[in-house]
């Protein structure tokens, strides 16, 4: 595999991931990290049922299923050992919501630290680190 095709497929799991946390798919995010460790402001979550378990216990869905949120990762940046099959990446998260009564704004910022490696099926996570930097209202959108 080359450079260029692994930076893509990395940037395609980053996406994947923010696409289906807004879908409220949670048991398809902690397929993500079947094999992975997410750390956030809890205790680190490791395996997928680990990581569909925190997302559900905090993470308020409405009753189109979604928490009516829209993560939009930005300034990303991707270093690839190919030798190793392994990678590193950083990212800008915001996190925006809406809601009848709660009009459009950002919620939360932060960064992704994420690490992957290489598997005979394709990348993978290993670990994704969140470092929220900027809190606003959060209370549309995490329990407690």
């Amino acid at each position: 595999m080359d450079s260029a095709t692994s930076h893509a497929a990395i940037a395609r799991l980053i996406a994947e991931y923010a696409e289906l946390v807004d879908d409220g798919n949670f048991a398809a995010v902690g397929a993500l990290f079947a094999d992975a460790v997410f750390v956030g402001s809890g205790e680190p979550a490791r395996g997928a049922e680990a990581v569909e378990r925190m997302l559900a216990d905090s993470v308020i869905r409405y009753e189109d299923g979604t928490p009516r949120t829209h993560h939009a990762v930005s300034n990303l940046a991707v270093d690839v050992d190919e030798e190793a099959g392994t990678a590193v990446a950083r990212s800008y998260v915001t996190v925006f919501q809406a809601l009848a009564g709660f009009p459009l704004q950002p919620v939360a910022a932060g960064r992704y630290r994420d690490r992957f490696e290489r598997t005979g099926a394709g990348w993978r996570f290993t670990e994704r680190r969140v470092r929220i930097r900027l809190v606003g209202d959060v209370s549309r959108h995490l329990r407690g």
